[in-house]
């Protein structure tokens, strides 16, 4: 089978990465065309990679020499760009998040509904992640028993003054959003933020660090500790608490898990610097699968529905955070989370 011809959409930070990985480490893919609104910067990424350079990015996704788009630019630009995606019926990766609210993530989901076959791939690469799986098959075993918290920490080393509150929810907690339903296999249905006392590093009228509540639609209790401007480094871990055992996982430690039959794990680790570094094999994971699947014309990974769901969570976040209230999560129809 030929290689799977990739038009990438956006090659900052994120984008790059994922022209370097495409064409470096991952089988079956190879970079055609490149497109971000800074010319030079695209031109310089094509050219290390043998791609060339297409300034409209609804001529590259269209273009004869692309079968599958990889999406990292800004998100505003992402509802129109996914919906030439699926015109044009070929597969997308698309980085979070799908759209910016609610309603335009709905009609994302609908148009892949009506285009008969999940085409809409959703970056949220933790899914992919050795520990996050592992956990996963942990709580579908049953060997932890019902379970009934997920306690989650999520923290950066810095960011610009840029970075408010609402932002810690939608470009953060959002990655938590998908944890939560990803490991649980239910929705969110309200959202809760507890505003501590701020860090000197926040500018003024920022809350960070805070404190999320999730309340899921069996009950399950998730706290989220979101802090963007920790300093030490990027720390992201997660204990789930079963009615028989937890599982505590994060920070490269491979996992501590204790269960009722005396299992235990292994401590240890460092803390590294950034998201890139911590979730660099999640990543790679991530992308090989999506090629693999997109070869053969779908995806194989987080869908449009889950990035619709992220959307809506985060909008209530963003709500929550502006009122202090528990704000509900209202979804649309389920039947269109089945593809």
């Amino acid at each position: 089978m030929s290689d799977l011809r990739v038009a990438v959409l956006g090659v900052g930070m994120m984008g790059g990465f994922h022209v370097e990985a495409l064409s470096q480490r991952v089988r079956g893919a190879t970079v055609t065309v490149i497109n971000d609104f800074d010319r030079a910067r695209a031109t310089a990424i094509a050219a290390s990679v043998g791609a060339r350079v297409e300034d409209d990015p609804f001529a590259a996704i269209g273009a004869p020499d692309v079968d599958a788009v990889v999406i990292a630019s800004p998100g505003p630009a992402h509802e129109k760009q996914v919906l030439a995606c699926l015109d044009r019926g070929i597969p997308v990766l698309c980085e979070k998040p799908l759209t910016t609210d609610p309603d335009t993530a709905l009609e994302v989901v609908r148009a892949e509904h009506r285009a008969g076959r999940r085409l809409v791939q959703l970056g949220f690469m933790r899914r992919f992640d050795p520990e996050y799986a592992a956990a996963k098959e942990l709580i579908d075993s049953g060997d932890i028993g019902r379970v009934l918290l997920l306690h989650c920490t999520h923290r950066n080393m810095a960011n610009g003054p840029h970075f408010d509150s609402a932002m810690m929810i939608t470009d953060s907690v959002v990655h938590e959003v998908d944890v939560a339903r990803f490991l649980l296999g239910e929705e969110i249905t309200s959202v809760q933020v507890i505003k501590p006392t701020p860090t000197s590093a926040a500018p003024d009228g920022v809350f960070d660090p805070m404190m999320v509540i999730f309340r899921t639609e069996s009950g399950v209790i998730v706290t989220v500790e979101i802090f963007v401007r920790a300093q030490i480094g990027y720390e992201v871990r997660t204990e789930v608490v079963g009615e028989r055992g937890s599982t505590m996982f994060g920070l490269d430690q491979h996992g501590v898990t204790k269960i009722v039959s005396g299992d235990g794990g292994r401590w240890g680790g460092a803390v590294p610097p950034g998201f890139v570094e911590r979730f660099a094999t999640a990543y790679h994971h991530e992308l090989q699968r999506w090629v693999d699947a997109a070869r053969d014309g779908g995806i194989d990974g987080p869908g449009a529905w889950d990035g619709y769901a992220a959307v809506a969570v985060c909008a209530a976040g963003v709500q929550a955070v502006r009122t202090g209230e528990v704000v509900p999560v209202t979804l649309g129809s389920s039947e269109l989370s089945r593809g």
